[in-house]
């Protein structure tokens, strides 16, 4: 992802400032050997069926400070399948993390992978203050030989099934900071310590489910050790926003260990607790193809124009310029951002449903505005992404607040109009 037009490095795997990239390992070979993939500032990224092992912090090729996988900096929409993460030590020996996010990392999945061998599995929030990450899904990984922690959740939103945690030497989901975790059906074994709120005076919440606890270890509650056990029992509710069949927890170390890292055949699990082969052909019960009669999102949006008595703001404006020239229904008036990079927001009162944005630039920068992403401000999920300006369509939104972000441009963007639409 090196060049010119990127802006990122040719020493590292880095995917930075961009969206819609897949990296997929064809065949048994695909191992990153002391070299670490760095996502930043970017959204709509898949890694699957690949091995990164012994990253270090210096001294061999690094990505983000020695993480196997960090992402940082307003990062959505990662799915992380059948993958192996592996050290060879902790931190003594200049290791760092095997999965980390913080600040403004979103909407990310693991599911199927292996993370073993290592001081630190990983982490979501840098600090007790980095609260902006969450809503992540961790499901029929394998976590083994691991100091801690699986992870430490701070401030966010977790849901954490159907995995299988084997020999984690000190903690394991550790909820602080106000985070709150749904962990369901999970194989504990060997372990210690492996829930509650452990190295903070701020601790988060839990709800529990359908666990199985085998050989596990608690210590005393006090000071900045709070365990969940030994018989954990929840102390809050979290609902999840999808559908999911749950493994009865006796069999998620055969599961597991039959699904999860790279170069299993990317065998999942129905919750039948026998591991299935993918079919190809099957595009999935909630993936059925297109269909000629469905609407292109591209065509003109119907209805009224919401945007027009609504408020608006952004991240900068070049002089002469305003947020609400994109909505006062006229194109002769426009606003354009500092620099070439910038966003536009428009906003309600109250929550309103849009499904369609048209973005007109202004007379004379025709063809000026280069890729886009279109953001739900309420919860900083990505609705859309592309390049140029136009009809821009996305699963229908109730939201108080959308930006469209440019995040990069041929000269200096003016946007005359930024509609929004119901359909």
């Amino acid at each position: 992802m090196s060049g010119d037009s990127c802006s990122t490095a040719a020493d590292k795997i880095e995917l930075k400032q961009i969206s819609n990239v897949t990296i997929v390992g064809v065949g048994n070979g695909a191992v990153f050997d002391q070299l670490g993939i760095h996502i930043r500032e970017s959204s709509n990224i898949i890694i699957q069926n690949v091995t990164v092992r012994n990253v270090k912090k210096s001294g061999s090729p690094t990505s983000n400070g020695g993480d196997a996988i960090g992402m940082e900096s307003d990062v959505r929409n990662v799915w992380v399948d059948h993958t192996t993460l592996e050290a060879s030590g902790g931190e003594s020996a200049g290791y760092d993390g095997l999965f980390d996010m913080k600040d403004n990392t979103q909407y990310v999945t693991l599911s199927y992978s292996t993370l073993r061998n290592s001081g630190r599995g990983g982490l979501v929030g840098s600090s007790e203050s980095d609260r902006s990450n969450g809503y992540i899904t961790f499901h029929h990984n394998l976590y083994e030989n691991i100091d801690s922690p699986t992870p430490p959740l701070r401030g966010g939103i977790a849901h954490i099934y159907n995995n299988h945690y084997k020999n984690l030497n000190e903690s394991g989901i550790n909820s602080r900071a106000g985070a709150r975790a749904k962990v369901d059906n999970n194989y504990f074994e060997d372990s210690k310590d492996v829930l509650g709120a452990f190295y903070t005076s701020e601790a988060g919440y839990w709800q529990v489910s359908g666990n199985i606890f085998d050989n596990v270890t608690w210590s005393s509650r006090g000071g900045d050790t709070d365990p969940a056990g030994p018989d954990p029992t929840s102390n809050t509710s979290v609902s999840m926003p999808y559908s999911h069949t749950l493994d009865a927890a006796n069999c998620v170390p055969g599961v597991v260990g039959q699904t999860a890292g790279a170069n299993k055949g990317l065998k999942v699990s129905d919750g039948s607790c026998t591991p299935q082969n993918p079919d190809p052909t099957d595009p999935g019960p909630t993936d059925p193809g297109p269909d000629p009669t469905d609407p292109d999102p591209t065509d003109p949006p119907t209805g009224t124009n919401l945007s027009l008595g609504a408020g608006a703001d952004g991240s900068s404006k070049a002089d002469g310029t305003s947020y609400g020239n994109v909505r006062d229904g006229s194109m002769s008036t426009y606003w354009s951002p500092s620099g070439s990079t910038g966003s536009v927001s428009v906003k309600w009162g109250s929550a309103t449903t849009v499904s369609k944005i048209n973005i007109h630039e202004a007379s004379g920068a025709t063809g000026a505005i280069g890729s886009y992403r279109v953001i739900n401000h309420d919860t900083g999920a990505v609705l859309a992404s592309g390049n140029g300006a136009g009809v821009i369509g996305f699963p229908a939104t109730s939201l108080k607040k959308i930006t469209f972000e440019i995040t990069s441009a041929s000269g200096t963007p003016r946007v005359a109009e930024f509609e929004t639409y119901a359909s």
